[in-house]
């Protein structure tokens, strides 16, 4: 796919893509959009003004009109498109990849993510194949477009009364600096902000909570200010982690079910208008499943990626949704993620509740779970097939790789949809269970790929 990938367009800027590629992007956008009038946000990374001339060059030159929201995250891009109804957007950014690395996140009407097969591919193949479309004989124009104050009116909605908490926030220098005291405002928590400044060279650490290394100060602080609990979002803000008051790494899987509390039990009001759905993605614990279904959820199975769980939660008018990799996606939103209101919402469910987070955490967290263990090989689809003979008499859902199914263990093996890697989730009722099915997994994986490098 090079750089164009199953969810965005992301590669090493200057390497694998330049202003030459953002130009030709911005020329066939349009008509792949269909769309004379586009919204533009970006983040701070150090190409990201080059990326943003050459896009909105081409854009105009194709007689599109662009609205220039700024510095941003990228949920804002998200309810920008929907709210002003927009006919598309593009967010520049590469989210939380090292700053070398740049990218756009690219959207329809109603904020509706362009992926690979919905548009990426086709867009790939026209700015590949050469010349750029004829120029339009009356080109567009860039205005800015100021969102604030719609944008902090949304994100009020899900604002309440945080007093009993202390917080520590990292924002990795990324995006979600740019609106969070917009979004505190009023909830009389006690707040410490970490790396609030926007840096696009990511000076404190790399700007992906999914890596645990990179939560390290967190943590820390978390323990030394005896804070209530630890919140850190990646470079864009589109997802967000959590640590609690041990400084312990909450698996992001876990933390819809905490969402399932706020719609279910807090606010059971705000499920009218659509279903009881939540989402959840093909490498959540069972224990979420089984915490959400008895608090009256519905809980749906989801392909791992945004771009399915955006459709697969706007086609059943779900409620909420989430994945491992700490994207969360309400209703409320446009059916789009945000860190943000993840957030504020935990922060509710944890002050109304008034225990300690690690003791909510253990209502919901019920078996042992390995988190997503990856594997560099050379055929991973036939790899997946291989192990899916061999777990023949489990129970088998196969909507991304495989997840099997037995009564006291479960796992997914799937290809990458980003990376040439294979990954493995293992989860077992007990400690010593998911050791062993961790190795015996293992010791296929590595078998198989020693099979086929033999030939």
């Amino acid at each position: 796919m090079g750089i164009f990938k199953s969810y965005d367009i992301r590669g090493i800027y200057g390497k694998e893509w330049d202003n030459a590629t953002a130009h030709a992007i911005g020329r066939h956008l349009p008509a792949l959009l269909g769309a004379r009038h586009i919204a533009v946000g970006r983040d701070v990374r150090l190409s990201t003004e080059e990326v943003f001339g050459a896009l909105t060059r081409g854009l105009t030159e194709s007689g599109c009109s662009v609205s220039d929201i700024g510095l941003c995250d990228t949920p804002a891009v998200y309810f920008a498109t929907a709210f002003y109804g927009m006919e598309g957007s593009v967010m520049i950014t590469a989210s939380h990849n090292p700053p070398e690395y740049n990218g756009l996140k690219i959207s329809r009407r109603e904020a509706v993510s362009v992926g690979y097969d919905t548009g990426l591919a086709q867009l790939e193949e026209n700015v590949s194949r050469g010349p750029l479309p004829r120029p339009a004989d009356v080109p567009g124009s860039v205005r800015a477009l100021d969102i604030r104050a719609d944008y902090v009116r949304h994100l009020a909605r899900f604002r309440s009364d945080l007093s009993p908490l202390g917080v520590v926030i990292d924002c990795s220098n990324g995006m979600a600096g740019v609106y969070l005291r917009d979004a505190l405002e009023g909830t009389d928590g006690g707040f410490t902000l970490m790396y609030e400044e926007q840096d696009g060279s990511f000076p404190h650490h790399a700007p992906n909570p999914l890596v645990e290394e990179n939560l390290a100060d967190l943590k820390r602080r978390v323990l030394r200010e005896k804070a209530s609990l630890g919140i850190c979002f990646d470079g864009d803000a589109d997802r967000v982690m959590f640590v609690d008051e041990t400084g312990r790494f909450i698996s992001p899987d876990l933390i819809i079910g905490l969402l399932g509390t706020y719609y279910f039990t807090r606010h059971p009001d705000r499920l009218a208008g659509g279903s009881r759905v939540v989402t959840y993605d093909v490498r959540s614990s069972r224990s979420v499943v089984e915490f959400l279904r008895a608090g009256g959820a519905d809980p749906r199975i989801c392909k791992v990626g945004h771009s399915f769980a955006k459709k697969l939660l706007r086609d059943t008018r779900g409620i909420v949704g989430g994945e491992l990799a700490g994207h969360y996606y309400f209703r409320e939103n446009y059916f789009c993620d945000s860190g943000l209101i993840a957030a504020l919402i935990v922060m509710e469910v944890l002050a109304g509740d008034g225990r300690a987070f690690s003791r909510l955490i253990a209502d919901i967290r019920k078996y042992y779970f390995s988190g997503e263990l990856n594997f560099t090989v050379p055929n991973g689809a036939a790899i997946v097939q291989k192990v899916k003979a061999d777990y023949s008499e489990g129970q088998l859902t196969d909507i991304d790789g495989i997840r099997i199914d037995f009564p006291d263990w479960w796992f997914n093996l799937r290809v990458s949809n980003t990376e040439p890697l294979l990954r493995l989730v293992v989860e077992a009722a007990t400690e010593d269970g998911l050791e062993a099915r961790k190795k015996e997994l293992i010791e296929k994986i590595r078998l198989y790929t020693e099979a086929a490098t033999r030939g």
